[in-house]
């Protein structure tokens, strides 16, 4: 027997709202399940408590994150175990960058792995990573108590910190409010290694822990940074001692280069100059386009390594030429005891206090000296 359905169908409407109502009991059915949630272990705030009990110290420098100098004091701090180490360091060697900041340009920060801190390398100089640091934009806490730039490969006496990316950094950290300390040693060619970089950082810890100790107590003299100079022989030093900027520097020799003998000599244009200029010849209408080829069809590259080779050029030649500025050690006789560069040559740890007002110095220096005396004495 055939039974018909056809007078059996539910209105369109009825069917819709019914629909609707098992959709809604079925999300509140899902939303009622238990979710396994992690709860927080006595262990899990201990670390907590602990990690933000801890001064927190900010470590930069000027020849780039995968530098010895750096790897060492890093390894130290974290292995002392009083502090919560973060890294913001260049990617590349800066160190003779001076206190260049970049502007209208993109900087990347990545994670890296570095002895157990938090660490990153950044596409710009010393002082843009201390100012990204501070800024708050990368990391979470409002500020450390301390930065440290170094150890840093090579003297930053004298005139050298207006060239020294090492010192900028540490000067950065010092127009922003936060005490700093710069730290270098006095690589010496061919008799320098790397073993002196890691007694460089054993010879300075006592002073960083002093530091940090008087920073959190107030006593920390204020307003300007210290360079640290570290002998050639570090575990032979003949103590520290208070000095004044001299007006040393290194000997600048400009060398001509041959592009035939040094095929690199002509790439030095960086990623995002490259990737400008091949926008802005995109960008050109056909015409101007044409122009430019028809132009640069007559014209001649002369590579050339010094101005008395090429002599006068004609309208159809465009002169390249390659040089490179190598900095040379010079001697300075005559120099006072108390400057940085001659109580380094002695054998001394030379600590220079660095004021944004140089009319302070000999405030400052007395503020130093008195720190230094007692500091030291207390770490004994």
């Amino acid at each position: 027997m055939a039974t018909s359905v056809g007078n059996n169908f539910m209105p369109p409407t009825l069917i819709s709202n019914l629909q609707q109502v098992l959709i809604a009991r079925k999300n509140d059915a899902v939303e009622c399940q238990p979710h396994k949630v992690h709860k927080p272990t006595e262990a899990d705030a201990s670390k907590t408590e602990t990690d933000c009990a801890k001064p927190v110290v900010l470590v930069t420098n000027g020849e780039g994150v995968e530098s010895p100098g750096l790897t060492f004091l890093v390894e130290a701090l974290v292995r002392d175990g009083r502090f919560d180490v973060h890294v913001c360091a260049p990617q590349t060697d800066r160190s003779v960058s001076g206190h260049s900041v970049t502007i209208r340009e993109t900087l990347s920060a990545c994670s890296v792995e570095l002895s157990g801190a938090t660490a990153y390398e950044v596409s710009g100089s010393p002082a843009d990573c201390v100012s990204l640091a501070l800024s708050g934009a990368l990391f979470s806490w409002s500020k450390p108590v301390l930065v440290i730039s170094g150890v840093n490969k090579g003297s930053s006496c004298g005139n050298n910190m207006f060239y020294s990316g090492a010192v900028a950094g540490a000067r950065e950290a010092m127009i922003c409010g936060v005490p700093s300390l710069c730290i270098s040693l006095n690589w010496k060619k061919e008799v320098s290694c790397e073993s002196n970089l890691k007694d460089a950082v054993i010879v300075c810890l006592p002073l960083i822990h002093a530091a940090i100790r008087d920073i959190e107590k107030g006593t920390f003299p204020k307003s300007f940074l210290l360079n640290i100079e570290i002998p050639s022989c570090p575990l032979t030093n003949k103590g520290f001692k208070v000095t004044r900027q001299s007006l040393w520097r290194s000997s600048l020799s400009w060398q001509a280069v041959s592009a035939n003998r040094h095929p690199s000599a002509g790439h030095f244009m960086s990623n995002q100059q490259s990737l400008g200029i091949k926008l802005a010849q995109l960008s050109r209408d056909a015409s101007a386009a044409g122009a430019a080829r028809r132009l640069n069809s007559h014209r001649k590259n002369v590579e050339i390594e010094s101005i008395g080779a090429v002599g006068k050029c004609n309208s159809q030649q465009t002169a390249k030429k390659y040089f490179r500025l190598e900095f040379e050690e010079k001697e300075q006789e005559h120099v006072d005891e108390d400057l940085d560069y001659r109580a380094l040559e002695d054998g001394f740890v030379a600590i220079t206090p660095m004021s944004l007002n140089p009319a302070d110095w000999l405030e400052v220096q007395s503020l130093v000296s008195n720190w230094l005396a007692v500091a030291l004495a207390d770490e004994q």
